[in-house]
């Protein structure tokens, strides 16, 4: 490790802690976790998000349950409800939704008419 890539003795991160996310509806059954730590590595987890435009959401509770899952493992089913909430309001507010899901009261429209 390079004296610039050490971790920083700041204390407020230490008690960190971050997850990230994948699903694709089309190949996933269910959310993964794809990245996990704390303190220096959560806060890093959150700076690679944050510079290429990936929604952060603060819960800790929510961080907690999902630390805990081995990464390239699907969430555990308490998690369920609560990633689903956050996967639609990001979906909504980017208005984006992956292929296969459509968002409620939005119909598809049919053939090229």
């Amino acid at each position: 490790m390079t004296e610039n890539a050490k971790p920083p003795g700041d204390n407020k991160d230490a008690e960190k802690v971050a997850v990230a996310l994948t699903y694709k509806p089309t190949d996933d059954q269910a959310p993964r976790v794809v990245a996990k730590g704390q303190g220096w590595l959560a806060a890093q987890i959150i700076e690679v998000a944050e510079a290429n435009g990936i929604e952060v959401r603060e819960d800790v509770n929510l961080a907690q349950i999902l630390a805990q899952v081995d990464v390239d493992s699907e969430i555990p089913l308490e998690a369920f409800t609560v990633v689903a909430e956050i996967l639609s309001y990001i979906y909504e507010k980017n208005k984006q939704w992956p292929q296969g899901i459509v968002p409620n009261g939005v119909t598809k429209p049919r053939g090229g008419s």
